[in-house]
């Protein structure tokens, strides 16, 4: 079976439903509020487990409630948590995310523990048996020594540099990683910041699809109509779909059918992690 080895944050949510956003000096109501595991490493490896594979995951929480039931929540779901870090140095780090009727989503995140891993955490076996790496937010530094790790032992890498790629310092590590994951809005801050010439990028537009652009051509894939509910987790989901599929042997086309598929199945139900399956995959794909 596949193995996926996943890095970057593994934090607790809180999900704060709204009946708008507010102006400033302004004020809505929370129609529900729930909390949960999260992170986007934690969310992709979750995604993955869902969908057959073996998954490892390297990242780290504080030694505190939050940190034991977000552990608790991935090894229940599959995830090989090994190579979760605990400290007690920083508590567990809590992002508040409000979600809009329209299912659009805003984060507030709170300083925590989720960067207290290094590369070296994670034991040079486990990569070595690994059939890709994929990368999400974290430290600059920790990012490149994983991919260049992964580089000498064979493996591909994928990255998602997430909502902060602007100011992240990024640009140490992005030309060594084999996909790279954008949306609309964290593509155009990179194509501005970045050289990606030669870069295979992975671009999500939402509503209108996603596309993988390359230096010989373009592939694109238009996404699936649907009334979206809450769109967090929609980009991790996205990814695990891609990932599952690539390292499956498919090409291009069908990853992003899948891809598009995945965010497209999270997005139509509240939370970030309600449970990928081939079933629901393959509905969408006609099949």
């Amino acid at each position: 079976m596949p193995r996926v080895v996943c890095a970057g944050h593994v934090n607790w949510d809180v999900t704060l439903r709204v009946d708008s956003i507010p102006e400033l000096d302004g004020e809505a109501t929370v129609e529900s509020r729930s909390t949960a595991g999260g992170g986007s490493a934690s969310n992709v490896a979750v995604g993955l487990s869902d969908l057959g594979l073996d998954v490892s995951l390297l990242g780290s929480v504080g030694d505190d409630e939050h940190g034991r039931a977000a552990r608790a929540e991935l090894v229940a779901e599959g995830v090989d948590c090994d190579h979760v870090v605990t400290t007690d140095e920083l508590e567990t780090t809590t992002k508040y995310i409000v979600v809009q009727p329209t299912g659009e989503v805003m984060v507030l995140g709170c300083p925590g523990a989720n960067e207290a891993f290094d590369a070296a955490d994670l034991p040079e076996s486990v990569l070595q048996d690994a059939d890709h790496l994929h990368l999400t937010s974290q430290r600059p530094e920790t990012a490149k020594q994983l991919a260049d790790r992964a580089a000498s032992v064979g493996v591909p890498v994928s990255f998602d540099p997430g909502r902060r790629i602007g100011d992240r310092g990024y640009e140490v590590m992005i030309s060594d990683v084999d996909y790279l994951f954008l949306n609309d809005r964290e593509a155009a801050l990179a194509l501005d910041a970045f050289d990606l010439d030669g870069q295979t990028l992975v671009l999500k537009h939402g509503p209108d699809g996603a596309e993988v652009r390359r230096p010989d051509g373009r592939v694109a894939h238009p996404g699936y109509p649907i009334d979206a509910v809450d769109t967090t987790g929609a980009g991790d989901a996205f990814a695990a779909g891609f990932i599952a599929s690539r390292v499956a042997g498919d090409d291009f086309e069908r990853a992003l059918a899948v891809a598009n598929a995945c965010g497209a199945f999270i997005s139509r139900v509240p939370g970030a992690r309600e449970g990928l399956s081939w079933n629901e995959i393959e509905a969408f794909l006609g099949e």
